[in-house]
């Protein structure tokens, strides 16, 4: 099956191919380590995943790269104001971020270049748009001069008063990080920082360039205008963007107090995979709107996954490759777990279709407990795990992990972690995690000595 992939070079869906085949160079603009990832920008990197994950499954060598941009105003802002120097301010911010994404079932890119151990790339890059007259000389630095790439615009279409000459290189400011360069000290733009750095690895012309919407101009429309200027090729055959996240309809500001990140949903007692549920629950390309009550329910319907593959291991000695079924000969039950099968990879290649993807796990799972109650029961647990398992290596919901633990070994922990909510009198929060205990098929029992897990009983 091909996938179809929406181009926002074209604006419309096209089937994908890539510039060579059986591999993809794909390029992730990953984060400005300032601050902490907020869950906007998370969501943008799930559904990078997501593609990264389909086009492994389909059979691709994947060369994905997500860089790390190290240098730029904020940083350099917030460093001054901490009194230190850019990578002892940044270097809590990248560990973080890597913390987010392993919490988030995200599958480790082929490099994570960091813009400040590039900056002879992007000289020479600087210098050659110089050489071309494409850029020129100003009294603060070098910039690039739009009327003469007349393509400018091919993307975004901004309105004729957006149209500017950008910078590609700062000069050297007092008090500021600055490199060398045959044109005077300074630092460079944005950019030219991912131009650069994905030309390094993926080569002039390249498969794939992902991030989000907000990026479409000035960001990637500036990065075709000075790497198509600098090489004369065309710079990426596919543009895809990830849409907006909302918070309680609005746009995340921290003047409206509505900026949170990862660690913000672990404090109120959430499960990170909810979040990925919640993100993967809307369609990439719609606007999600996140609600602490949206995602309560991304955490009640992950409970309830996690509960029915619990209950499948107890009737299955189930152990294979976790691949997604196949059409083939077989049982009836085979064959309409095969057309569940089906019905997903249509879904999911139909441009990342993941809402109707989850929607045919729920009726796989409403079909097999119908059946169950009917006592007609013809699927085979093994069969039907295998199926979800196969599902999950592109959702990335960690359905595989769960062989390892049994409900009682996630109940204890989540007990402990009640614990400490309690402790600290976040009792919402405590409130929170005995739910999810419960739905794991254990009632709490709170004593003056401590706390303690029992089964919950068909009269609880």
């Amino acid at each position: 099956m091909n996938l179809k992939i929406y181009n926002y070079l074209t604006r419309k869906k096209e089937p994908f191919k890539p510039i060579k085949k059986g591999s993809v160079g794909f390029y992730a603009c990953g984060p400005t380590v300032y601050d902490y990832a907020h869950i906007g920008n998370l969501r943008t990197y799930v559904f990078e995943d997501v593609l990264k994950r389909v086009l492994e499954v389909s059979g691709f060598k994947v060369k994905e790269i997500m860089n790390i941009t190290d240098i730029e105003d904020k940083i350099i802002a917030g460093a001054k104001k901490a009194g230190k120097n850019i990578d002892d301010f940044s270097k809590p911010y990248k560990k973080a971020f890597f913390e987010d994404l392993n919490k988030l079932n995200i599958k480790k890119s082929w490099k994570y270049p960091e813009a400040t151990k590039h900056i002879p790339e992007m000289v020479k890059m600087a210098e050659k748009l110089l050489q071309k007259k494409i850029a020129y000389q100003a009294k603060d630095g070098i910039y690039f001069n739009i009327s003469k790439f007349k393509s400018y615009g091919q993307l975004a279409n901004p309105k004729p008063s957006d149209r500017k000459d950008f910078v590609i290189w700062k000069y050297a400011k007092k008090g500021e990080p600055f490199w060398k360069s045959p044109f005077g000290p300074g630092r460079p733009g944005w950019h030219l920082e991912c131009s650069a750095m994905s030309m390094r690895y993926l080569g002039a012309s390249f498969d794939i360039h992902a991030g989000g919407v907000d990026l479409l101009f000035p960001h990637h429309e500036n990065e075709i205008a000075q790497s198509e200027g600098a090489t004369g090729k065309r710079f990426v055959k596919y543009f895809v963007e990830g849409e907006h996240l909302l918070v309680d309809g609005n746009k995340m500001s921290k003047s409206l107090g509505n900026v949170f990140t990862l660690r913000d949903l672990a404090c109120r007692g959430f499960n990170p995979i909810a979040f990925r549920y919640l993100a993967l629950s809307a369609n990439y390309r719609s606007r999600l709107n996140f609600t602490w009550e949206s995602l309560e329910a991304a955490q009640v319907a992950l409970d309830r996954l996690y509960e029915f593959i619990f209950s499948l291991h107890q009737n299955s000695s189930f152990s294979s490759r976790l691949t997604l079924p196949r059409n083939s000969g077989g049982s009836d039950a085979s064959q309409k777990i095969k057309s569940f099968g089906l019905n997903f990879q249509k879904a999911i290649f139909d441009d990342l279709n993941t809402t109707k993807a989850l929607a045919v796990i729920w009726q796989l799972i409403k079909d097999y407990n119908k059946s169950a109650s009917r006592r007609t029961q013809k699927y085979a647990p093994k069969e039907v795990l295998s199926a979800l398992y196969g599902f999950d290596e592109i959702l990335g919901l960690g359905f595989k992990n769960l062989k390892a633990k049994s409900p009682s070994e996630i109940a204890l922990k989540l007990l402990k972690e009640r614990e400490r909510a309690r402790k600290t009198r976040d009792f919402k929060k405590a409130d929170r995690i005995r739910e999810r205990i419960r739905r794991l098929g254990w009632q709490v029992n709170d004593t003056p000595t401590g706390s303690n897990l029992n089964p919950v009983t068909s009269h609880d």
